[in-house]
């Protein structure tokens, strides 16, 4: 009995704890309750908006041009020379066709025949081993003679040439050669006729303006736009509390396979979205989910961050694709801050290991009426 009072009032402490707080008022112990918020409450209302302001609009006339003609000069005056060449006659001056000079004749040296003996190897004596023929003992070391003998030198004759008289030069005399060339003479010098060249003229077509360019001026109005704004008459926020299966409100896993270093959807990663996660949505078009995905611990916490961010935003990308509302997905990245296991940084692990970590799981967060 005392047990039950003792219950009953942590129950009733709870209860008004929680209606004090903002928490579920009688709550019962094993349930879980989610927030019902209420939209806010609209009334529309016409704007005028100018969506133009009054300009002008130029329009340019162009310049008109008619056709004249003009006598204009098209060779200037000007004057010519008339050049009389020179007059020349033809003589013939000597000259030395090739100078005299002389020519070497060149008297080979004169050799005789002779030989030269040359000792090519000294006169030497040195030791020499024998065997003794009659030895007596079966031992060779035993019979050995050792003879101190001569050997005589050798030599041998080289033919040889000796000079009988040097080679010398004997000088030939060769006579000049005498020849003439053909040179022509001045006997008047040229002289230069000046004549004059009168002008030439021709007749030219022109265009010159008959009246300028000119601009015409128009003013376009303002133009208006009515638009319906929509001004707030009754703010919504949190009215009731709902209860919820507790098992929706505790992050549920969904079998995805995120890739090493990998944000992209995989087409078995689409299939478990579509059967599990848009199928609670579509059913439930009044919860507001939270998605949650992670990575390993492998690089650096700012870049798992930022990996984890970008593949739940993936996951939402998606769900908005498959017509489900952006303010019903919460997307979140929590990197390597809620590992499964114990694959923190320099804890190895098998590539399985780091797989359980690299999840995405999601919530309900809200309830709307």
């Amino acid at each position: 009995m005392k047990r039950y009072l003792t219950l009953w009032a942590v129950l009733w402490l709870a209860g008004m704890w929680a209606q004090t707080d903002g928490l579920p008022p009688n709550p019962e112990p094993g349930k879980c309750y989610v927030k019902c918020v209420t939209e806010n409450e609209f009334r529309e209302e016409p704007v005028q908006v100018k969506v133009r302001d009054q300009y002008k609009v130029l329009k340019v006339i162009p310049a008109k041009f008619k056709w004249v003609e003009e006598r204009v000069v098209i060779k200037e005056p000007s004057k010519k020379f008339i050049v009389h060449p020179a007059v020349y006659k033809w003589v013939e001056v000597p000259y030395v066709k090739k100078e005299a000079t002389k020519k070497l004749k060149v008297i080979p040296a004169q050799f005789g025949s002779g030989t030269e003996t040359v000792e090519i190897f000294p006169k030497t004596a040195e030791w020499e081993y024998t065997t003794y023929a009659d030895c007596p003992s079966s031992d060779p070391e035993d019979c050995r003679v050792l003879c101190y003998v001569e050997k005589p030198a050798q030599y041998v004759t080289v033919p040889t040439k000796p000079l009988i008289r040097d080679a010398s030069v004997e000088e030939i005399p060769v006579p000049e050669q005498k020849a003439t060339y053909k040179k022509q003479v001045l006997v008047k010098d040229a002289w230069c006729e000046e004549v004059p060249v009168p002008a030439e003229y021709g007749t030219i077509r022109r265009l010159v303006v008959e009246s300028p360019p000119r601009v015409e001026e128009q003013i376009v109005p303002p133009e208006y736009k009515t638009v319906i704004r929509k001004v707030l008459v009754k703010k919504g926020g949190v009215t009731t509390w709902k209860e919820i299966d507790c098992g929706l409100v505790k992050p549920t896993r969904l079998n995805i396979y995120w890739p090493y270093n990998s944000a992209t959807l995989t087409p078995e990663a689409k299939r478990e979205i579509d059967t599990k996660l848009l199928t609670f949505l579509r059913e439930h078009p009044d919860v507001v989910v939270e998605i949650a995905s992670h990575t390993d611990s492998r690089g650096s916490k700012a870049y798992n961050k930022a990996l984890s961010q970008r593949r739940a935003d993936a996951v939402k990308n998606y769900l908005i694709s498959k017509g489900i509302s952006p303010d019903r997905i919460i997307s979140r990245g929590y990197g390597e801050e809620r590992l499964l296991n114990n694959c923190r940084d320099g804890v190895p692990c098998t590539e399985a290991q780091h797989q359980q970590n690299r999840r995405t799981e999601f919530r309900v967060v809200e309830v709307r009426e």
